[in-house]
């Protein structure tokens, strides 16, 4: 893997005293969040994490994200209501204040991945039984499973999530049952959806994460992002059984393409990774990019660089209108 140096035409995230007149910020390995009161404020970067840690910058990682969440949950929003208020920026979302549930839902489909957690993974090293599931003998990497399968995880602030079974996401009192079972209906009918519409634009979601949190209301709400490429897999619908028949790769779409390109240089996610370099960052944009745009059938229209300026201003602006009472703008 060839390294260059960091790509500088990408958002980093807000410099600290250009937020400090917005609100309290806590940066993530990924987004910036700032407290607005009542609201908050998530502001997509184009900071690339894998292996639980920031690899460097994908340029437009931030904008895709942070549009193609909100036009997912438009659509999605008749299953389960999400927390998004508004998108006052191509990177900036203002959503509701919640508490979210401290597991990641993950749905999956085949059995594939590369890292440690990864169904094919721990199925190569020859378990059978993953998170409280049953597998079979004799299955290849990419294979279909009979029917997705929810994997959830906890939620970890630094370090690695830890895989748990559904049972003990009750019986270690993650989520109470009640709740658990709304949880598995949602996500599975989310997934569903979400198949079915990237089938439609020639992909396949293969897997994907969900984040919950709970409204004032007591009502669950969709969080976070959704049916993103960086946290779902998508692969092209067109030459997925060729190149399984093959032997070969799917096409990914996504995040994996670094994963892949990090395993096939021989790092294996232990001691820190080597930054990603620009040219890495540039295929992996333009994969993100494919996704927004056969999903959603619009041309994505690039923000403009330097990105802080503007995401200020467009925070500051929320701010204030809810300030005067007139809610986020």
């Amino acid at each position: 893997m060839t390294v260059a140096a960091p790509n500088t035409h990408a958002f980093a995230g807000l410099p600290a005293d250009m937020a400090a007149g917005l609100g309290p910020m806590r940066r993530g390995k990924v987004r910036d969040v700032i407290d607005l009161g009542d609201h908050l404020a998530l502001v997509a970067t184009d900071r690339l994490s894998a292996f639980d840690q920031v690899l460097g910058l994908v340029p437009h990682r931030g904008q895709i994200l942070n549009q193609l969440s909100a036009w997912w949950f438009e659509r999605l929003a008749d299953i389960v209501p999400p927390h998004i208020v508004a998108t006052v920026d191509p990177n900036v979302s203002i959503v509701k204040m919640c508490v979210p549930l401290p597991v990641e839902v993950v749905v999956r489909s085949r059995l594939t991945g590369t890292t440690s957690t990864s169904l094919w993974t721990r199925y190569e090293s020859g378990r059978r039984r993953i998170d409280g599931i049953d597998f079979v003998d004799g299955m290849v990497k990419n294979d279909p499973l009979p029917c997705p399968v929810i994997t959830p995880t906890t939620k970890a602030h630094s370090g690695h999530d830890q895989p748990l079974s559904e049972a003990e996401v009750v019986s270690d009192g993650w989520v109470d049952a009640a709740r658990w079972d709304e949880v598995r209906t949602v996500a599975l009918a989310l997934f569903e959806r979400g198949q079915r519409m990237a089938q439609a634009a020639g992909l396949v979601l293969v897997d994907t994460k969900y984040e919950f949190g709970i409204g004032p209301d007591d009502r669950l709400m969709l969080i976070d992002e959704v049916h993103t490429p960086d946290s779902s897999r998508f692969w092209r619908l067109a030459t997925v059984e060729s190149r399984r028949q093959a032997g070969l790769e799917p096409e990914n779409l996504d995040k994996e393409i670094v994963r892949l390109a990090y395993a096939a240089a021989g790092y294996r996610g232990e001691g820190p990774p080597e930054p990603l370099g620009n040219t890495l960052a540039a295929e992996t944009a333009a994969a993100y990019r494919q996704v927004f745009e056969a999903l959603t059938g619009a041309r994505l229209q690039p923000a403009p660089y330097p990105a802080e300026s503007r995401i200020a201003a467009a925070v500051a602006i929320s701010l204030h209108a809810r300030r005067a009472g007139n809610g986020a703008r």
